[in-house]
Formats: structure tokens, sequence, C-alpha cells
């Protein structure tokens, strides 16, 4: 069994991408239609897990932590934004 081309694979990455883009620049509904063009849930996580990777490696580099250290970071920051009062 082989995955998804190359090309499929950086298309659904930029795709991912742009649903971040959209959500950052307050458009809901375009996340959301974006989000929508994904033909399966494990497309829409394969993209996002490799946007993440390629992100958290873009800090790495910058900051020289390892991989295991921004992980924890960014566990931290995620259980502040879980108990941090709404808006």
């Amino acid at each position: 069994m082989t995955g998804p081309s190359p090309a499929r694979t950086a298309e659904a990455v930029q795709r991912a991408a742009g649903v971040i883009a959209a959500r950052a620049r307050g458009d809901l509904d375009g996340a959301e239609a974006l989000l929508a063009t994904f033909p399966s849930d494990s497309d829409k996580a394969r993209a996002f897990c490799l946007l993440a990777e390629l992100a958290l490696g873009i800090v790495r580099a910058q900051s020289g932590q390892t991989m295991d250290e921004l992980v924890r970071e960014l566990n931290l920051l995620v259980e502040q934004a879980l108990n941090a009062p709404p808006p």
C-alpha cells in the first residue's frame, strides 16, 4: 500500500496552513470551507500533523531547543489556554 503522492501531500499541507491563516484573520467561514475540502479525516489529520512538524522544526532551528523541550512547552501553553477564563 502506498500513501498519497508528494504533490497531493504538499497541497493538503498548504490547505491546512490556509485554514490557520483564515482563522488568524478572523475568516471563520473561509476556514470552515477549506476544512470541508479535505477528502477524509485521515487526510486532514495527516496534513495538520505534517504542518505541525514543519512549524515545530522552524521553531527548533531558531530557538536551539530540542523537540522534546518544545513539546513540553507547547503542552504547558495548551494547558494554560484550556484553564484560562473565557474572553
